[in-house]
């Protein structure tokens, strides 16, 4: 089969688009003849992870298709049925954290970056049929990690007040997408003009130029819930607009990974800390009703092609997009 392989050197150097093996099927397995796939930022990570002396991989963690090829005791799908990828291996129910081994297609085992991929039968789902392919191709890992973020953790509830930092990601774009379709007033910051008018055609209630030295300043309320997924860059910022007693989710450090935290300030404002990532096979299930009854759809960026990788890869690391890049696999 053809795909994205990463072998050989380090980072963008060591991807190419070719010819690999396709993995054998096991009894409880399903083979998927992918539509669509769907870039985040672990992509990235995983090709600074992913090392040279390793085995080739194929990466990518999103992605949706047609099941052509079903194991032996496979009973829950069948041959032709259309379906996107739970990426998350090993985590069914709902629980405080992930359980142990708990993995993600596209580091260790092979991803979506390809024409197949083959995967325990547990984690498919059926395609939500109001998306085109290339929706439901971006929508699992950043709409599962949006989704437990902002109701499994922060118990997001209708005339909350909700802050996303950094609006722009797919993460921050379904957060921003949910909390509206929950009822929370939402509130943004980005440092792109064109993103932050963006924001508001989605719902926000402001969007915050946060190339102002005092963005937070601009906020005339405190918000109930922060979901940070920036880093440390705004993190503090983030903390100071909280209300007593009100609650900071965080999932991500692209803008660096310590913050320094005044205790005493913290604990006198009685605030609730949260760390949160991807999510359950329940939840997953959880969310695609969620679109389902709210008619949510991913906000797509770019679409590519496999052949335009480096494009993709670009864009996505300069944080250009604005929701979800794709790759149209053809």
């Amino acid at each position: 089969m053809k795909g994205l392989i990463h072998a050989q050197k380090e980072g963008l150097a060591g991807l190419t688009y070719g010819e690999i093996e396709a993995p054998s099927i096991g009894e409880n397995e399903v083979r998927v003849q992918l539509k669509a796939a769907g870039m985040n930022h672990r992509d990235l990570f995983v090709l600074k992870r992913h090392k040279p002396t390793d085995p080739p991989l194929v990466i990518g963690s999103d992605g949706a298709g047609v099941v052509c090829e079903a194991g032996s005791r496979v009973s829950r799908v069948q041959v032709g049925d259309e379906v996107i990828i739970n990426p998350g291996l090993g985590w069914k129910e709902n629980s405080d954290a992930p359980p142990e081994g708990f993995e993600i297609v596209g580091l260790p085992f092979h991803g979506t970056f390809a024409e197949s991929i083959v995967l325990p039968a547990d984690n498919v789902e059926a395609k939500p049929s109001f998306l085109s392919w290339e929706e439901a191709g971006v929508l699992s890992l950043a709409g599962l990690t949006a989704y437990r973020a902002l109701f499994t953790r922060g118990k997001v509830k209708s005339r909350m007040k909700v802050l996303i930092p950094g609006i722009g990601s797919g993460v921050a774009t379904f957060l921003l997408q949910f909390a509206k379709a929950a009822g929370a007033d939402v509130y943004v910051t980005s440092r792109s003009e064109e993103k932050r008018a963006a924001a508001l055609d989605l719902g926000a209630v402001q969007a915050i130029d946060s190339n102002l030295e005092n963005w937070e300043e601009e906020l005339k309320v405190k918000m109930d819930l922060v979901i940070e997924c920036v880093g440390a860059a705004t993190f503090q910022k983030s903390l100071n607009q909280l209300r007593t007693g009100g609650t900071i989710v965080t999932f991500g450090a692209s803008a660096g990974d310590e913050v320094k935290l005044n205790l005493r300030e913290f604990f006198y404002g009685q605030f609730n800390m949260l760390g949160s990532t991807m999510g359950s096979a329940e939840e997953l299930a959880s969310m695609l009703q969620f679109i389902e009854q709210h008619s949510i759809k991913p906000v797509l960026d770019e679409v590519y092609t496999f052949d335009q990788f480096e494009k993709a890869f670009t864009r996505l690391e300069r944080g250009e997009q604005l929701g979800k890049i794709g790759f149209k696999i053809e």
